[in-house]
């Protein structure tokens, strides 16, 4: 009818989309691949995108152990997906996703991947797929290792308790005796560089040792004579000892390439005579040494069952601790005293 306004026809120009309706997400075919949300990409996320919904879990004590399992896994530097060169390192909210989407679809190779990381509390994420027997492998090696690691920290502890004891006790870990098990390592570190007036005080500390009333002397008073030849033929076989070890070692060291400048460096190193303060740091560093050799059972002659079948030394840290919290408190009353 004449008069009405027409609406105005669109051009083709006209005809496309507006920004708004540009910007939302278009329709996805069932042929294409999922992708994940952008939370998880690398680029920052914005305050207005939502993160993607959370996986169900039947109780909150399984999502509870789910979660610090994940968080364990993505923070052990595991390999969690296979990236091309140059992509950029998934962050650890980005291996979390990937990690919980391979147990959920795939829990029993997430166990195999990553049994490994995972310890005995870890096992009951996996209690829907228990009765499978890759499971039950898997299961049991987890348990064995942590039983394996428990066993080593409890030996360990035990023999920290005995070190601590025959410290105190003062012969096994004194210098001569030690000098007895490691001739060669106490030569390196200590005897090299002892003076004639040092060598002569240390052969009569060995002869006091065994007089009448020494404390190496046998019971009566008796036999000092005795163990004075004890201590001279001690004395031949640790000389022995070393002498055997010294061959064995140099030709060890000849068995090896090595440059005339280093062979040269180390010549001069030996020759140079160390300061008395360095003389105090290579006697530290053999006494730690001949501790760490007890830790680790390398003592050849020391009867190590007494120690780690001896439960007498699970308590014996908290014997010492107690002493020592009991020393401090009779020295603060000392103090307490002398000011009043």
């Amino acid at each position: 009818m004449w008069g009405e306004i027409e609406p105005p026809v669109k051009t083709p120009k006209q005809q496309q989309q507006s920004p708004r309706e540009s910007e939302e997400e278009p329709t996805r075919s069932p042929e294409e691949p999922v992708t994940l949300p952008r939370r998880y990409e690398s680029t920052p996320r914005t305050d207005t995108e939502q993160p993607p919904p959370d996986i169900p879990f039947s109780s909150h004590a399984e999502s509870t152990c789910v979660n610090a399992m994940l968080e364990a896994v993505a923070s052990s530097g595991s390999l969690v997906k296979s990236q091309q060169v140059g992509d950029a390192e998934l962050s650890l909210e980005q291996r979390r996703h990937e990690l919980l989407l391979q147990y959920t679809h795939r829990p029993l190779v997430f166990l195999e991947r990553y049994h490994a990381c995972l310890k005995p509390q870890d096992l009951s994420a996996f209690a829907h797929v228990c009765s499978d027997p890759r499971a039950l492998h898997y299961s049991s090696v987890i348990q064995k290792r942590d039983e394996e690691c428990t066993n080593r920290t409890r030996v360990r502890n035990q023999r920290y308790a005995a070190l601590r004891a025959l410290q105190k006790e003062g012969q096994y870990f004194s210098e001569e005796q030690m000098r007895i098990r490691e001739p060669l390592l106490y030569e390196q570190y200590i005897g090299q560089y002892l003076t004639d007036e040092e060598v002569l005080e240390r052969s009569q500390e060995a002869m006091l040792d065994g007089a009448p009333g020494g404390p190496g002397a046998p019971a009566g008073g008796a036999g000092g004579l005795a163990h004075l030849l004890l201590n001279s033929y001690q004395e031949r076989l640790i000389q022995n000892r070393l002498q055997e070890e010294q061959e064995r070692e140099e030709g060890a060291l000849e068995e090896e390439e090595e440059d005339e400048e280093d062979d040269d460096n180390r010549v001069q190193e030996s020759e140079r005579e160390p300061t008395a303060e360095e003389k105090a740091l290579l006697r530290e560093e053999f006494i730690s040494q001949m501790h760490q050799r007890f830790l680790d059972g390398k003592d050849k002659d020391f009867n190590y069952s007494e120690v780690d079948e001896n439960p007498d030394y699970d308590n014996l840290d908290i014997v010492n601790r107690d002493a020592e919290e009991k020393y401090f408190d009779e020295d603060d009353d000392d103090e307490e005293d002398m000011t009043d």
